[in-house]
């Protein structure tokens, strides 16, 4: 059995086909057209391993969703992809999955702040360090893969080391002349266009995307006809150069968005009623975004058995959320039966000195990183570093309206004060080193250790100006980052894993120079059985020495606080995942079927007075039961079929709602059924029809930002897709 790298580096042999939708085995049973362009179009960045036996060499959790999941089902939400992905925690947000909030393990889900997000294994959030909630995503429909790895392995990555990583891995360059056109539309006036283009001259290849998408939205807003959707574009281009020893990659992209999004929920109460309706007062509401990204890696084949990878890469983002503030004030008094509060939202009765803000912030991130593979006996080695800056420099002026007879007016602006003119700053070094250490036949051990080094800063100004400076904040940290995994093949049929690893989160660019980052120990153990059917099960452990809430106007934290870290104290996460696989076959069908299932426990282990935490508080975000099923029917070569139902627990709002009565602090369980057919009509066309939330099941998905969200209702959209 060949050793396979404890890094699990993204460019040289990573992550198996055992999560989600793509269990092994299934992939074989699909469309003979589909099938044909997996092979054709090599996954560029990375090297997936997705059979039987890569299934049982894996000493550690991970799961990959290809590109034929991917394509089958349409998928334009990360958020409902990942609910797949067992040890995922999503909370739900505008419907879209625009701007996701994904939790794994112990890492909790506000704006995915608290894990590692990549793609083609470069870091994506704004600002990973200063500031890492995810304000921008990439666009999934150009996506070829996802990919999540847990446990000890994600070590070679970070900044973020507790939960996991989340890599998403873009549309390759074909090696032969080719491209594909998809098109699609559905209810609200949804039209989506993917084309890529791409092939190989000599040394030379290259690859041409766009992703244009636009949506009307689902819901209405009061005495408005103000669409509640989106538009965006999206643009990518490759150029690559391989040669003996030596190979070049550049890749550039650049997207815009504009979405008539707002924070403003509703009451209880209205949800009930409509829970498609918005409230006339965040008609103003819009987010627009440019985001742009370029790198260059440079690969070097320096021998048999080594190879160094170099990349680097600059992001630029710029936001700017214009929106009410402080709606979620007037939904809590009306939700506590305040009728004057209700009567403004409805908008009749008359409100002055309304604030809307222009939540304008610039980010930067940029640096290099760099991996050697060695492989030397039994041992496989890699040795990288990075070095990162990031910076988001928040410029935010408020407007003020007046609500007269339930119209808007304005009446003036104010410029912004110190927390709203703000610029933060990270810099970190990281290092790492990791084996795969193959002891005997059935033994490996992998044994990874990582350092960060990050320095932070803020500094607040008091003009707009910026000639006076109102306060400065300062954070110097460095720490070790232990990790070790096992796996034992017992036979051909089963296999051991286990694993112990210290996680991480930074604290961002507000941190004071006293505060600690949260840190936790993060253990695994479990067994995988591969024979007729596929069946894995892992129980996992994380122990938190200083649990912390990352604080945002999007998400609070418990104590309200909408900047910097809301420290809990220790914390318990726990939980088992589990799934299972198999393919049916009845003459002329197949019937693939496969479970993800996930129970979690996460409560506080320690009373914090300060912060009115005891022992025994449930966490935030985490939902105690997840689950997904998927039925496919495949007939023949040309016509697949699905169903995916999945489960969601409710999930508390804030830390300790398990001692609170009142219903505003939970959010509501639900399920949803996603179902849809594609047929090949010749080898290189194919029509498809999807329908999501097949029976129109609602619920209180989130209570944040300000007030009940629901998720989307049922919709239905068909296309086609031609690749040649």
């Amino acid at each position: 059995m060949a050793p396979l790298p404890s890094s699990f580096p993204l460019r040289t042999a990573t992550l198996l086909v055992v999560g989600g939708l793509a269990l092994p085995g299934l992939a074989d049973n699909k469309s003979e057209p589909a099938a044909s362009v997996a092979e054709n179009t090599p996954l560029e960045e990375v090297t997936i391993i997705g059979d039987r036996k890569a299934a049982r060499e894996i000493a550690g959790s991970g799961a990959l969703i290809d590109s034929l999941q991917i394509r089958d089902e349409l998928a334009t939400d990360i958020n409902q992809l990942l609910k797949t992905v067992p040890g995922t925690y999503i909370r739900e947000e505008d419907g879209y999955g625009l701007r996701p909030n994904i939790g794994i393990r112990g890492a909790t889900a506000e704006r995915s702040a608290k894990i590692t997000l990549m793609e083609d294994g470069v870091l994506i959030a704004p600002a990973p360090y200063a500031a890492p909630e995810a304000y921008y995503f990439p666009t999934l429909a150009r996506m070829q893969a996802v990919e999540v790895l847990k446990g000890a392995s994600q070590l070679r990555y970070g900044p973020q080391t507790t939960g996991g990583v989340v890599n998403l891995v873009s549309t390759p360059q074909p090696e032969n002349a080719g491209g594909r056109l998809q098109l699609v539309y559905g209810q609200d006036h949804q039209a989506d266009m993917l084309a890529s283009y791409g092939g190989r001259l000599g040394a030379f290849g290259f690859n041409l995307e766009t992703a244009q998408r636009y949506n009307e939205g689902f819901k209405s807003v009061d005495r408005s006809d103000q669409d509640t959707g989106y538009q965006i574009e999206d643009y990518v281009a490759k150029l690559s150069w391989q040669g003996e020893q030596h190979a070049l990659k550049l890749k550039a992209q650049y997207s815009d968005e504009t979405s008539d999004e707002t924070y403003l929920g509703l009451t209880d109460r209205d949800f009930a009623e409509d829970p498609d309706r918005r409230y006339g007062m965040s008609a103003p509401d819009q987010m627009s975004n440019q985001h742009q990204a370029l790198s260059l890696t440079w690969d070097w084949q320096l021998g048999a058995e080594v190879a160094l990878a170099t990349t680097v890469y600059r992001n630029e983002f710029h936001r700017d959320w214009f929106k009410l503030s402080g709606g979620g004030g007037l939904v809590e008094a009306a939700n506590n039966g305040d009728s004057d509060a209700q009567a403004v939202l409805d908008g009749e009765r008359d409100a002055f000195g309304l604030s809307y803000k222009h939540n304008n912030r610039r980010y930067v991130s940029e640096g290099v990183q760099t991996n050697l593979d060695w492989q030397w006996g039994e041992h496989t080695f890699a040795l990288g570093a990075r070095y990162h800056e990031d910076e988001v420099d928040r410029f935010q002026p408020t407007e003020r309206y007046d609500q007269i007879n339930g119209e808007l007016i304005l009446r003036g602006v104010i410029e912004p004060n110190a927390s709203n003119n703000r610029l933060q700053t990270a810099e970190a070094l990281s290092f790492w080193v990791t084996d795969a250490w193959q002891i005997s036949e059935a033994l490996r051990l992998d044994l990874a250790l990582r350092h960060e080094r990050v320095k932070t800063s803020e500094t607040r100004f008091d003009d707009v100006g910026r000639d006076q400076i109102a306060a400065t904040r300062q954070n110097d940290l460095s720490i070790w980052l232990p990790g070790v995994a096992a796996f034992y093949e017992i036979n051909d049929d089963w296999s051991l894993l286990a694993g112990i690893h210290r996680g991480f989160s930074p604290l961002g660019g507000s941190a004071r120079e006293w505060e600690k980052p949260e840190t936790s120990i993060n253990y695994e153990l479990g067994a995988r059985y591969d024979g007729p059917v596929f069946v894995e099960v892992i129980g996992f452990y994380s122990d938190f020495s200083d649990k912390g809430e990352s604080c945002s106007n999007a998400y609070p934290c418990s104590n309200g606080a909408t900047s910097g870290t809301f420290i809990t104290g220790e914390a318990v996460v726990a939980g088992v995942e589990v799934q299972v696989g198999h393919v049916f076959e009845t003459g002329q069908m197949t019937w693939p079927l496969s479970l993800a299932y996930t129970h979690s426990k996460a409560e506080a282990r320690s009373d914090a007075i300060a912060s009115d935490v005891l022992s025994g508080d449930t966490l935030a975000s985490v939902p105690e039961n997840t689950l997904s099923l998927r039925l496919g029917a495949q007939i023949g070569s040309r016509w697949d079929s699905y169903a995916v139902v999945k489960y969601v627990d409710d999930m508390c709002v804030e830390i300790g709602c398990n001692r609170e009565t009142s219903q505003f602090t939970q959010t509501e369980s639900f399920f949803v059924v996603d179902i849809g057919t594609r047929y090949a009509v010749t080898e290189g066309i194919s029509a498809f029809v999807k329908i999501e939330n097949a029976f129109d099941k609602r619920a209180i998905v989130s209570r944040q930002p300000d007030g009940a969200r629901p998720n989307k209702p049922m919709t239905a959209m068909l296309g086609v897709e031609w690749v040649f």
